[in-house]
C-alpha cells in the first residue's frame, strides 16, 4: 500500500493569552516495560509537574460538575488556561498551543449565565475546545496554518466547524500548533514544526516527535490542555498524531464535517475531526458539528447519513458478533508493535468479535505518483481560492506569493527544510488537466470499489482493523522525519472513508494505536466497535513528560 512519504512526497508513512499559571500534570501511572516511564531517562528532573485537577476528566464529568454547581464554565476554562501556562511555554515546553483565546473567559461567563437562566444547549455547553491553527475563527485569534506568511490574518467569518461549535455552546479555547501548511511544504520536513509555533514535542518523551500534521491537537489532548481538540487530515494527519500521543482520533467520512473556512490541501481528501482522550468524548464532539453547509458541496451527501448525537451508538458489548477483518498487508511495522497488535486482535476475539484474519487490502491499483499528483493539483487550486476568500487585505493572495514570502524570509521560514511541495504545486495546471482527472479516478476507484468496499463485501465485514502507526521517532531537524514505522492511514484517507484510532498499548514506553476503518458513512458501526474495544482494554495512560526514553 502507498505510504505517507510517497503520498505527500515527504517522510512519514501514512498519509498539520491569557493564562494564569499553576503547576499541573498527570498523576503517576504504573510502570512496566510496555508502559510510559519504563525507558531510560523517564521521569527526568523538572519534567513532571504536580497533579492536575481536571486530569483525564471527560465531557460527561464536566457536564455533571456544572449541573451540580461544583464547577462553572469559567472555572473549568481558568483551569485549562493555567494548565497551558504551566506546561506549554514552560516546564516541559510542549509548544502545542500557538495562541489562547483572550475572549475565552468572557464567553464562559456568558455561557454560565445562559445555563442559569435557560439551561444548557447540549453536551458541549461550557466545554473548552482547542482548534488546529488551520481552522478559521472570526475573533481575536489568527488563522495561519503555522506560517508567518499569514501572521495577523483574521478571516472574515468562522469556519463551519467553529460556527457549529459556538452554536453548541462550546468555548473555543486556543489555536494549536501544527506541521506548517499541514505538512505540505518541504520534502525533508519535520512533523510538528511551524515558524509560528516552533517544534511541538511528544508528552511521553520530549525528544520524540508528536507526528502531524495535527501535532498540537494530539499533544494538547494527551496532556490535558483542553477538554477536547480538533484536528484535520488529508493523509494520516489525525490518525498518526492520535496514535503517537495515546489518544482517540476520528477521521470522518469526507463531507460529514464541512471544510469551509479550513486552510486546504485537497478537496478530495481533507476533513476535520475530533481528537480526544476517550471514544465517548470523540463521539460527543462528532455529532454537533455535522450539517449541510452551502459553502462545502461535499456536505450535501451527509443529509440522511449524519447524526446529531453519535453517543447513542456507544455500546460496551459492541464487539459481540461484529465481523472484523485483520489487514496485514501494511508493511513497515516492527515485530514489537505487531505483537501488541496481535494482543489487540485477541482482545477483540475474547469480546465476541468474529475475526477474519487475514482480510488484506489489494495492492494499490495506481502508480506511486498519482496520489501526490492529485494533492499538488488540488492544493494549488484550493489554496488560491482560500486566500482569495480572505479579501483584499490578505497578507498573501496566492500560492506564488507564499513561495516568494518564504524565499524573502528563509532564515525564519526555512531554517530546517525547504518548500519543494509548494513549488511543485505551483507548477501544476488547472483541474481540467486530463492527467489530474485520470489520477483522481484511479486512486478513488482503487481505494473504494476495488479496495475497502471489495474486501468488506468479500468477507461480510463490519470493520477492518490494522495498527495505526509506529511509535514516535526522535525529532531530527537535520534528516527530517523517520521513514520507518508503518502506517495504515492511506486507503481510508484516499477513499474519503471513516477511520478511528484507539490506544492499544505501548512499545518501548511510547503509545501506539489500533485503527478501525470501513465504508462511507459507517461512523456508527465503527464507534460501536471502537468503544467496545476501548472499554475492554483500557490502554489510555496519561503522559509522564519524560525527557527521553533512551
Amino acid at each position: 500500500m502507498i505510504d505517507r512519504r510517497r503520498f505527500i512526497g515527504t517522510s512519514i508513512a501514512g498519509g498539520a493569552a491569557a493564562a494564569l499559571g499553576t503547576s499541573a500534570c498527570a498523576p503517576d501511572s504504573p510502570t512496566r516495560d510496555s508502559e510510559p516511564g519504563a525507558g531510560a531517562g523517564a521521569g527526568a528532573a523538572g519534567t513532571r509537574p504536580g497533579a492536575f485537577e481536571l486530569d483525564e476528566t471527560t465531557v460527561a464529568d464536566l457536564q455533571a460538575a456544572m449541573a451540580s454547581g461544583e464547577r462553572t464554565a469559567r472555572s473549568i476554562t481558568e483551569l485549562y488556561l493555567e494548565r497551558i501556562a504551566a506546561l506549554d511555554g514552560q516546564g516541559p515546553e510542549l509548544r502545542s498551543v500557538i495562541e489562547t483565546n483572550p475572549e475565552a473567559l468572557d464567553i464562559a461567563d456568558q455561557l454560565d449565565e445562559e445555563r442559569r437562566t435557560s439551561g444548557p444547549r447540549g453536551p458541549l455547553h461550557g466545554i473548552p475546545v482547542a482548534l488546529k491553527d488551520n481552522l478559521d475563527t472570526h475573533d481575536s485569534m489568527t488563522t495561519t496554518a503555522g506560517s508567518l506568511a499569514l501572521e495577523g490574518s483574521i478571516p472574515p467569518q468562522d469556519s463551519f466547524v467553529a460556527q457549529r461549535l459556538r452554536e453548541a455552546g462550546a468555548i473555543i479555547l486556543a489555536k494549536l500548533n501544527m506541521s506548517e501548511w499541514a505538512y505540505f511544504r518541504g520534502e525533508r520536513a519535520t512533523s510538528g514544526w511551524s515558524a509560528r509555533g516552533g517544534q511541538c514535542r511528544n508528552p511521553y518523551a520530549l525528544d520524540r516527535n508528536p507526528c502531524g500534521s495535527s501535532s498540537g491537537s494530539g499533544v494538547a489532548a494527551a496532556a490535558n490542555l483542553s477538554a477536547l481538540t480538533v484536528g484535520t487530515e488529508t493523509g494520516g494527519s489525525i490518525m498518526c498524531p492520535s496514535s503517537t500521543n495515546g489518544i482517540v482520533g476520528i477521521k470522518p467520512t469526507v463531507g460529514l464535517w464541512s471544510r469551509s473556512g479550513i486552510i486546504p490541501i485537497s478537496h478530495s481528501q481533507d476533513t476535520a475531526g475530533p481528537m480526544c482522550r476517550t471514544v465517548a468524548d470523540a463521539a460527543a464532539l462528532l455529532g454537533p458539528v455535522t450539517g449541510v453547509d452551502p459553502r462545502d458541496p461535499a456536505t450535501a451527501a451527509s443529509d440522511g447519513n449524519a447524526h446529531a448525537d453519535y453517543t447513542q451508538f456507544l455500546d460496551a458489548g459492541g464487539l459481540q458478533g461484529a465481523r472484523v477483518g485483520v489487514a496485514r498487508s501494511f508493511p513497515g511495522f516492527s515485530p514489537d508493535l505487531l505483537a501488541v497488535f496481535d494482543e489487540a486482535v485477541e482482545a477483540m476475539r475474547e469480546a465476541g468479535a468474529v475475526v477474519v484474519d487475514p482480510a488484506n487490502l489489494p495492492n494499490a491499483a495506481w502508480n506511486d505518483e498519482q496520489p501526490l499528483l492529485v494533492l499538488e493539483y488540488e492544493f494549488k487550486a484550493n489554496l488560491n481560492a482560500y486566500l482569495a476568500s480572505l479579501g483584499p487585505d490578505a497578507p498573501v493572495k496566492t500560492l506564488a506569493e507564499v513561495i516568494a514570502f518564504n524565499e524573502r524570509n528563509a532564515d525564519l521560514e526555512m531554517p530546517h527544510f525547504g518548500q519543494e511541495r509548494l513549488i511543485a504545486s505551483e507548477a501544476r495546471g488547472p483541474l481540467t488537466d486530463q492527467v489530474y482527472l485520470d489520477a483522481v479516478r484511479a486512486i478513488q476507484r482503487g481505494s473504494r470499489e476495488d479496495g475497502i468496499d471489495a474486501v468488506m463485501d468479500e468477507h461480510n465485514l463490519d470493520a477492518i482493523v490494522a495498527p495505526t502507526r509506529g511509535p514516535g521517532w526522535k525529532t531530527d531537524h537535520i534528516l527530517g522525519d523517520s521513514l520507518g514505522g508503518g502506517s495504515s492511514a492511506g486507503p481510508a484517507a484516499i477513499a474519503g472513508y471513516p477511520d478511528i484510532t484507539v490506544p492499544m498499548g505501548f512499545v518501548s514506553g511510547l503509545p501506539v494505536g489500533v485503527s478501525f476503518f470501513g465504508r462511507r458513512w459507517s461512523e456508527p458501526v465503527l464507534l460501536r466497535i471502537a468503544y467496545a474495544y476501548e472499554q475492554a482494554t483500557g490502554h489510555r495512560v496519561a503522559p509522564t513528560f519524560a525527557e527521553t526514553l533512551g
